[in-house]
């Protein structure tokens, strides 16, 4: 890259990756001694688009990658069907992440401005100066949240043969009201900056009570938590933080406790649907629960449940919910 020139591909491929593509899809996995239909089923799985068998695509680094998934098949440490899961969960993964992090970075350039040659000279300096510490601190993250995840799936079934398939869990769901609404009111970064806000914030508050938030879509976040308490915790947190921001619009929750079935980082079953029809249930500013959590908070100090009448409820029949809020709160 010349001093003060604008940044090519090239430049971003030497940045993150070394040196330039020296192998074809055919040689890199021939050289792996990988066969070239698995080789094509691990780049797709990790989100890569297939190329022409001309197209000079791949690094010495893509190889040594190769090579250990060739030998952990061998060793029989990971059989073919394992390792396309692995490689899936990590493409998803660091897609995402990849994404939002470069946006990160240009979103600190003016978004009314376009951006000059030094601007992005700038952030190219900038992601060549965080690379070598963000690399360490990933991994860092990477290994303690996946000790934090190994030991919530094991901890159940300690004294058992096998681990269980299905997890007793707290599941909630938090929803901006009129979401659609307040959407058409608002910019481009208004919006954006609306919805980061929100995820922010149950972030926060998820993580401080030992929850989990499993994923967001949009204006609403899914979250779980080991204990009836605990959820219940998050979700009177929640109300509280969303009415410090009294231009915002309002949030409702819906909280079950039930067997859950852990899959591709997500989760799924009838207590996560009950969730969310319950969600739906919910007036702005409240938390609707199921009988199951009902059951299991009578003792919690500084909160009480208000039994409402039946409801009907989408392919779950008729269920009896009740509204958390906290002792003393009046109606």
């Amino acid at each position: 890259m010349e001093t003060g020139g604008r940044p090519s591909a090239d430049d971003v491929q030497r940045l993150f990756l070394g040196p330039a593509p020296t192998y074809t899809r055919r040689q890199i996995a021939e050289a792996a001694d990988v066969p070239q239909e698995l080789a094509g089923r691990v780049w797709r799985a990790l989100g890569f688009a297939s190329l022409a068998d001309d197209a000079v695509a791949f690094t010495d680094a893509d190889l040594g990658a190769l090579r250990r998934i060739r030998s952990l098949i061998d060793s029989g440490v990971l059989d073919e069907q394992t390792v396309i899961r692995m490689a899936r969960a990590l493409g998803r993964t660091t897609s995402r992440l990849a994404q939002w992090q470069a946006e990160i970075m240009i979103g600190t350039l003016d978004p009314q401005v376009p951006p000059s040659d030094a601007d992005l000279v700038r952030v190219m300096e900038t992601a060549r100066a965080l690379l070598p510490d963000f690399e360490q601190t990933l991994v860092h993250v990477w290994r303690s949240q996946l000790a934090a995840v190994v030991s919530r799936l094991i901890s159940p079934s300690v004294g058992d043969d096998a681990l269980p398939s299905r997890l007793t869990l707290a599941v909630g769901f938090a929803d901006l009201v009129a979401f659609t609404r307040v959407s058409r009111q608002l910019d481009e970064m208004a919006l954006a900056d609306l919805l980061e806000g929100f995820e922010v914030r149950a972030s926060d508050v998820i993580a401080s009570h030992g929850g989990r938030l499993v994923k967001t879509l949009g204006d609403e976040v899914l979250f779980t938590a080991d204990e009836p308490r605990a959820a219940a915790l998050i979700a009177l947190d929640l109300l509280d933080e969303m009415k410090l921001d009294e231009k915002g619009p309002d949030l409702r929750i819906g909280l079950a406790w039930g067997p859950v079935l852990p899959m591709m980082g997500d989760v799924f079953g009838t207590t996560v649907n009950l969730a969310a029809r319950l969600t739906s249930l919910a007036r702005p500013g409240t938390i609707v629960v199921d009988d199951g959590m009902e059951g299991t908070l009578g003792d919690v100090p500084g909160v009480e449940l208000l039994k409402i009448r039946r409801r009907p409820v989408r392919g779950l029949g008729v269920v009896q919910p009740y509204v958390l809020r906290r002792a003393g709160q009046g109606d």
